[in-house]
């Protein structure tokens, strides 16, 4: 049985296409919120993008005017085609009743019920490959955002250098230490701060273009063909692959469709944030023609000297707001991934009691910590995690793009609309994921190594539950042999009410059949439930219960929930019984029987591997317990033990 982790939300969802979002509503306080989260991670881009590209464009000193133009028009165009045209115009349409992101793409492809060998499971590993880069993603961008915001004590203070790196690890520690007490008391200055931000970066950007107003030539794409084509095949793909960071996050505006609504993140996007990204650019563009040195650092160069350490605190505070939008995405990636049977459960806190989305996985959160504490260990300045960055969240980008593009085939568009747009996109995606490969070795390996380890976590459970429920299918007892064997030895009929959780809609779960067995006794009223995750986002509470009689004593209730919402057991049957489908006393006195199985990998059964087998059994038996997952009180819930092997 997939295995949730709290109370179901009540609301009706819209149909595909519908705007969603607090209050559905637009207006100033929904913007501002979208600002803080939608947009902190590329807001923060600034910070180090240009730098590396123009880095790139000279790695031999101070950068020259045609390679300061040419790494600002290439900017400047990878926003408008990347970021608006395909995310904002194209990517944000292709929604799951109003949610966003890789799995409710999956989830909308129907991919995780794929059969091995099919068209299907080819179209689940890429998708659970680029749910997986998520993961990179949140590792490398807080240690990215905070280094760079950090380094800029190097400028006023070079003797500062030596503690960078550890005033970095000591604001990542802190924040990741924050994190169990959730994200609201921190989530209610996200978006003013973002405000300020990029209201700060649009007035140093304006105070830059004064000085060398020749800077705004590079609004002409041709400067950036020009010196791509003329610098050489490995510089060309060098500045490329540096520009590239100044569009990662431009992903999270899909990831986070959900909560705040296609209009409200294309509003913010085209009013505000595009502006003062390019403005802002284009300033640093312009310092770097007047002063070439400011290379070192272009985003405190522009600033006056009385303002740096202003700056620093107002850079670092954004970085941290940057951080935490990334790590609440992830959390929200694993309770997705849980849902829909993609990850084992694991121990999720709701730290909102009024709102469902506040959640903090602890787990998570800790191997988030080590694996961005050691990024920041490993590489040690922003210069050495540009080159880790761009890799992982390109090619996430070619497979939204591919995933997109079969989204809008399911919905009837035709191929030649499909091949030229969405086409066109994947090849400029293809193009900046070749310029970062040529980072593999620079850094790259790193988000992908941790990737492909959550990746190939992912496929070996996805695999190993499809080995367990084909075990459990031939040890299960039809309903119609269950009966029979009541009807010859009829058991002890116990008082109160029984509750018997099951992966399966049909046969009997094995701790009823265990428990009949071993004690030849049953209670008076018995209900199997099984809780089903639909691939839509939610399903209204009108909708959740389905009732089927077995026997007078005994009803089969199966529970529909949506990706995005978690069960409750009791709430279900709560359900079931104001529905008028299920008789109160069924819920009375109840006691609710769940089976705690241990794995025994078995050589000689077609399956996985020994060695996969070995690494399911342990994830299944350190998964969270089914009990809490499913809101059951523990003082009524007793586990019956079952080996099975796979």
């Amino acid at each position: 049985m997939s295995q949730p982790s709290a109370p179901a939300s009540d609301a009706d969802e819209p149909a595909s296409g519908q705007e969603t979002g607090p209050g559905r509503r637009l207006g100033a306080g929904l913007l501002i919120a979208t600002l803080g989260v939608v947009y902190g991670d590329i807001g923060t881009s600034p910070l180090y993008a240009l730098k590396e590209a123009v880095r790139a464009a000279s790695p031999g000193g101070h950068p020259p005017p045609v390679a300061v133009t040419g790494a600002v028009s290439l900017i400047l165009w990878a926003l408008i085609l990347v970021v608006s045209l395909k995310y904002a115009v194209l990517i944000l349409r292709a929604d799951n009743r109003g949610e966003g992101g890789i799995v409710a793409m999956l989830a909308l492809l129907g991919a995780r019920h794929a059969k091995a060998g099919s068209r299907q499971a080819l179209l689940l590993i890429v998708g659970l490959v680029g749910a997986a880069l998520l993961y990179g993603d949140g590792a490398i961008t807080p240690a990215i955002s905070v280094l760079s915001a950090v380094e800029g004590l190097r400028v006023d203070a070079p003797a500062l250098d030596r503690f960078i790196v550890p005033i970095a690890l000591v604001i990542l520690i802190g924040l990741f230490l924050v994190q169990r007490r959730g994200a609201a008391f921190i989530g209610k200055i996200f978006g003013p701060v973002m405000l300020v931000w990029f209201l700060v970066l649009a007035a140093l950007g304006l105070g830059g273009i004064v000085q060398a107003p020749q800077i705004l030539s590079a609004i002409n794409p041709l400067r950036a063909v020009e010196f791509t084509a003329h610098a050489g095949l490995h510089v060309g793909f060098a500045m490329l692959g540096a520009a590239f960071l100044a569009v990662t996050g431009g992903e999270a505006m899909y990831a986070d469709l959900g909560h705040f609504g296609a209009r409200a993140i294309r509003v913010a996007w085209f009013v505000l944030v595009l502006p003062a990204l390019v403005i802002h650019y284009f300033g640093q563009g312009a310092i770097l023609l007047v002063d070439p040195s400011a290379a070192e650092n272009p985003f405190y160069r522009l600033a006056p000297g009385l303002l740096h350490y202003p700056l620093i605190g107002l850079a670092t505070l954004a970085a941290v707001i940057a951080s935490q939008a990334v790590i609440s995405g992830v959390f929200s990636l694993t309770r997705q991934s849980i849902q829909l049977g993609f990850l084992p459960p694991l121990r999720i806190v709701h730290t909102a009691p009024d709102e469902s989305g506040q959640i903090y996985v602890p787990l998570v959160n800790w191997l988030l910590a080590a694996a961005t504490l050691a990024a920041v260990l490993i590489f040690r300045s922003s210069d050495a995690l540009a080159g880790a960055y761009g890799i992982a969240v390109s090619l996430l980008m070619a497979i939204t793009t591919l995933l997109a593009g079969l989204i809008a085939r399911k919905w009837g568009f035709g191929w030649p609309i499909v091949l030229a747009v969405n086409g066109f996109f994947l090849v400029i995606d293809l193009i900046f994921l070749s310029a970062n490969s040529v980072k593999l070795l620079e850094g790259g390996w790193f988000p992908l190594l941790l990737a492909g380890v959550i990746a190939f976590l992912m496929l070996t459970w996805l695999k190993g539950n499809a080995c367990l429920e084909q075990a459990r299918m031939g040890l299960r007892p039809t309903e119609a042999r269950f009966l029979d064997d009541l009807r010859r030895d009829a058991p002890t009929t116990l008082p109160g009410s029984a509750a018997f959780l099951s992966s399966a809609t049909e046969g009997i779960p094995l701790p009823m059949m265990r428990f009949v067995e071993r004690l030849r006794a049953l209670h008076a009223r018995v209900v199997i439930v099984t809780a089903l995750f639909e691939e839509t986002p939610t399903v209204p509470r009108a909708e959740r219960a389905r009732v089927t009689e077995i026997t007078p004593d005994i009803r089969r209730v199966v529970l529909r929930y949506g990706f995005m919402q978690s069960a409750s057991i009791p709430e279900g049957l709560d359900c079931a019984v104001h529905a008028g489908l299920l008789p109160k006393e069924f819920t009375e006195d109840l006691t609710v029987f769940i089976g705690h199985e241990t794995i025994i990998p078995v050589s000689d059964r077609r399956g996985m591997s020994d060695w996969r087998e070995a690494v399911f059994a342990v994830m299944q038996n350190n998964a969270e317990r089914t009990g809490a997952h499913f809101c059951v009180p523990a003082r009524q819930v007793i586990e019956i033990g079952t080996e099975i092997e796979i």
